[in-house]
């Protein structure tokens, strides 16, 4: 049983051998995402382009127009296309690949939020750089050329600037106004740790991320945001299955096999739990901000109704910062076993949930969030002895 329950042979060689291995396979997967996504069933990637497109062009409220959207992102071959929903200061970030070329275009924002958000995690964690490059997390996000590593490398340098650069971290946070539902416990966190300076330049951030906005792109495009909610609101209508078995959350799980009225008390309790965690992990963890921001940002997953696997690059910071402390002062029993699990979790969970009729993602981060939380004097767990290192 020592086999799993220390899990010795997952030395620093073999794990960096099977991390790059992982790395490669990614590639290859990668090419495919590619490929589909300049197919006919089209990519979620195509609502940013399209409101990108228009916004280039001198249209930014045509963004959130839908028969204009249909006509643009249908013209580069797609049958199906996507309603942009964002807020209008994400059009910041979509309009330089907007004025690109499709194809081009789709390249692009993959390398730039992929660099992004390695840049970050390996700013957080340079020992463990193999770790980050092959996490399966940020494939997800990668292969649906989503949002999840331009948010995700917020919250990873939130995360990691908190106790050094205060002011960088709640610029990182404020940025997150163009995905704010990702954002939803920094306030407490700061809050409860007496982070006022974190606090106010989140604020000021988005203060000015909104101004900037509506100079910019005008109060058009403000409105058309507005009616953008009804697009929104049509995707929760009902129980799409399929839809909801692509999120990664106790509502919508519940929701698939025991209606809205079990879904809406499993979410506000899994919200709960997690705004719990913020306002006390100053405490649990005796004012070390790095440890806080693992235990923010696992329970960051729970905290929302509304999450996506491809959302989760953002957990390669708790996952990595549990590596960090089994390298420096021992791995627990099965330990080692169960990060390689939840390393794996964000793209094994979403492989399965279609064919499975469950995402289990939120019993994932459920995990991870436990493991981060008792890490500290929980004297829970036998811990293992030396400094073996994962990585």
């Amino acid at each position: 049983m020592d086999f799993l329950r220390k899990a010795d042979w997952l030395t620093r060689d073999r794990v960096r051998g099977y991390a790059l291995l992982v790395a490669l396979a990614s590639l290859a997967l990668l090419a495919n995402s590619y490929f589909k996504a300049m197919g006919p069933d089209g990519t979620d990637f195509l609502a940013f382009w399209g409101a990108g497109h228009v916004t280039s062009a001198g249209e930014p409220a045509a963004a959130y127009d839908l028969a204009t959207q249909q006509r643009v992102q249908t013209a580069t071959g797609s049958l199906g296309w996507f309603a942009f929903v964002n807020p209008p200061p994400f059009l910041f970030a979509a309009t330089p690949f907007g004025a690109l070329p499709f194809p081009l275009a789709w390249i692009a924002w993959v390398a730039v939020t992929w660099g992004l958000w390695a840049w970050a995690s390996i700013r957080a964690f340079p020992r463990l750089w193999p770790l980050v490059v092959s996490y399966p997390g940020a494939l997800v996000a990668a292969g649906h050329a989503q949002t999840g590593l331009l948010t995700g490398s917020l919250l990873v340098l939130a995360a990691h600037e908190l106790g050094k650069r205060p002011r960088l971290a709640g610029a990182a946070i404020g940025a997150l106004v163009m995905k704010p539902h990702l954002a939803l416990l920094a306030p407490f966190w700061f809050a409860a740790g007496g982070k006022w300076r974190t606090f106010v330049a989140a604020g000021m951030t988005v203060a000015a991320l909104l101004l900037a906005a509506l100079l910019v792109f005008g109060t058009a495009t403000f409105e058309g945001y507005v009616t953008s909610w009804k697009a929104s609101g049509l995707l929760m209508e009902g129980v799409n299955t399929d839809f909801l078995l692509r999120m990664t959350t106790f509502f919508s799980q519940t929701r698939i096999f025991a209606g809205d009225g079990a879904a809406y008390i499993a979410g506000s309790i899994s919200a709960l739990l997690a705004l719990l965690a913020a306002v006390t992990c100053w405490r649990r963890f005796d004012g070390d901000a790095r440890a806080t921001g693992a235990a923010v940002l696992a329970a960051t997953a729970l905290a929302s109704p509304y999450l996506f696997n491809y959302d989760l690059p953002f957990l390669i910071f708790p996952t990595l910062w549990l590596v960090e402390r089994g390298i420096t002062e021992g791995f627990r029993t099965y330990e080692k076993l169960a990060l390689v699990v939840l390393w794996f979790a964000p793209y094994a969970t979403r492989a399965a949930a279609l064919p499975m009729g469950v995402n289990l993602m939120p019993l994932a981060a459920v995990a991870l969030f436990f493991l981060v939380w008792t890490r500290p004097g929980s004297g829970l767990a036998e811990t293992e002895t030396g400094t073996a290192a994962a990585t």
